[in-house]
């Protein structure tokens, strides 16, 4: 439909000319009618996603090309103007595992296969990709998630709803995620993990008071 984009000419500047924009977005939202400014907007992955979201509020192929060499604004092009997939940027956002697991969850709205390798390399999104994408255990992002206390600890709570073992060594190094070990997941006593957790005064004094 022709109100999906907006296509125009965009005029030649002369040289040393870019200089006098300043902000270029506020600068276009003042003078709608010089075109010039969009020359150097579309130089811009960032100010090229701004002028679509809060000027044009809808797609902008003119930008398209170098939106699309971010991760993190690629995603958010297809998220808030494409309002789906955005094929010819998926290159870029699978590199970035923060934005790869957003792109699945949000856009594409269940896994992407493609993208897995780069989201298991990050403790966090591997932990989020398997909770609120695959909705269960995700046996290839477990290294990752079992080398973060906090999350080692939540995917025990959350995705295998019981103790996780292999993770134990590193869940009992930090005294709150411990606590919260011994207390959600084992609901009783942890003796490994004690020593740990006397070094936080807080979390040994709720410790001692649930358990001992």
């Amino acid at each position: 439909m022709i109100n999906d984009v907006f296509m125009i000419d965009i005029p030649e500047f002369d040289a040393g000319e870019e200089d006098i924009f300043g902000d270029p977005i506020e600068y276009i939202k003042e003078h709608p009618d010089d075109k010039r400014v969009l020359n150097v907007i579309k130089q811009n992955p960032c100010w090229s996603y701004m002028y679509a979201n809060e000027v044009i509020k809808g797609k902008w192929p003119e930008g398209e090309e170098i939106i699309k060499q971010d991760p993190r604004l690629a995603f958010r092009y297809a998220h808030n103007m494409i309002n789906g997939r955005w094929p010819e940027a998926e290159d870029t956002i699978k590199q970035d595992p923060k934005w790869a697991y957003y792109y699945a969850y949000n856009v594409i709205k269940g896994r992407w296969p493609e993208a897995e390798d780069t989201i298991k390399q990050n403790p966090e999104q591997a932990y989020d990709y398997a909770r609120y994408v695959v909705k269960g255990r995700w046996p290839e992002g477990e290294e990752a998630i079992k080398q973060s206390p906090k999350r080692a600890c939540l995917y025990a709570y959350n995705v295998i709803k019981g103790r996780w073992p292999v993770a134990e060594d590193t869940i009992k190094k930090d005294p709150l995620w411990a606590y919260q070990y011994a207390h959600n997941v084992i609901k009783g006593r942890w003796p490994e993990a004690e020593e740990t957790i006397t070094q936080s005064p807080k979390w040994w004094r709720k410790y001692e008071r649930k358990f001992l």
